[in-house]
């Protein structure tokens, strides 16, 4: 994507689907190992990013209760961490939109990581089991997406609303 081109305006409809689509992937159960990406964190992460006065903490705490009933686990573990990662970034949303893509990827890490270090401080207090070290490959792998994600989320804003040959933008 260009850093010139203007966007049309993200539809409600559109991010609410992604959403659902992003926690419909997270609850299939592919296997459980620790290094799986929460995709759900990084669909989050990206509208509060690129808009944070739809998709707030209120719907990230909502999300974060519908995986812990999903996964078994202590109500409120995700919860906390999605709260968290939010949080932080719609905190750092302005800021971030002026880097490109791949710098973005790099400055989302250290959130992946607290939201897992969080969720897995939870998990430990509850008397959990050691998932072991592949959960640190965790956040490398929701910061690789990040590109992809970004991409993926934006592509429909990035078409022209009516075509013509005339006008530029």
């Amino acid at each position: 994507m260009s850093r010139d081109q203007l966007l049309l305006p993200a539809n409600p409809v559109f991010i609410g689907f992604t959403l659902f689509v992003a926690l419909a992937l997270d609850t299939i159960q592919f296997g459980r190992f620790a290094a799986m990406p929460d995709l759900l964190a990084v669909t989050l992460v990206f509208w509060n990013v690129h808009q944070p006065r739809r998709i707030g903490v209120g719907t990230a705490f909502l999300f974060g209760l519908l995986i812990d009933v999903h996964d078994g686990a202590m109500l409120g573990q995700h919860a906390l961490a999605y709260t968290l990662l939010s949080y932080f970034a719609i905190s750092m949303h302005r800021r971030l939109l002026w880097f490109g893509v791949p710098a973005q990827a790099v400055q989302v890490l250290p959130l992946f990581a607290l939201a897992h270090a969080v969720s897995f401080t939870v998990r430990m207090m509850a008397g959990g089991m050691l998932p072991g070290w592949s959960l640190m490959l965790a956040p490398l792998a929701e910061a690789m997406l990040w590109p992809l994600v970004t991409w993926l989320l934006l592509a429909p804003q990035r078409r022209t609303p009516d075509r013509d040959e005339n006008r530029p933008l």
